[in-house]
């Protein structure tokens, strides 16, 4: 099932507050398309995350998508909205997409401890340097 479009995440978003907010994250991330537990080793893993985060690369046609998982109900629906940030879109439009941009509205430094989120620039990291390897 694919994940919602970040403007309608944003949307849902925006009207909730403290503890619903990280609910509705939690509730993301239950969405996201199983990893196999085979694709979950060292060269699909993020590196600086408190929790154990798995991201792997599929081309579906001239599309990028992401499989991704993590042992954190939390850590994962942040991975969820950062898929949901990428979407699916081609290889050369995600290594150049301004990811950080998209998910500044989410204020997710405000809502969540710095544990949380201190991953998320090598989440991101990792899926741009997949894109531009597969753009390339």
């Amino acid at each position: 099932m694919p994940l919602p479009q970040l403007a309608d995440v944003l949307d849902d978003y925006a009207f909730l507050e403290g503890d619903d907010r990280i609910a509705y994250l939690i509730d993301l991330g239950r969405g996201l398309d199983p990893m196999p537990e085979a694709l979950k080793t060292d060269a699909t893993k993020v590196r600086g995350c408190s929790a154990s985060v798995w991201v792997y690369p599929q081309q579906v046609g001239d599309q990028l998508h992401f499989l991704a998982d993590s042992n954190a109900a939390i850590t994962k629906g942040i991975v969820a909205l950062v898929l949901a940030a990428v979407g699916e879109r081609s290889a050369a439009e995600v290594a150049t997409l301004d990811i950080p941009a998209l998910l500044a509205p989410f204020d997710l430094g405000r809502h969540l401890s710095s544990n949380r989120t201190q991953g998320i620039p090598n989440m991101i990291g990792l899926i741009q340097e997949t894109a531009r390897r597969l753009a390339s």
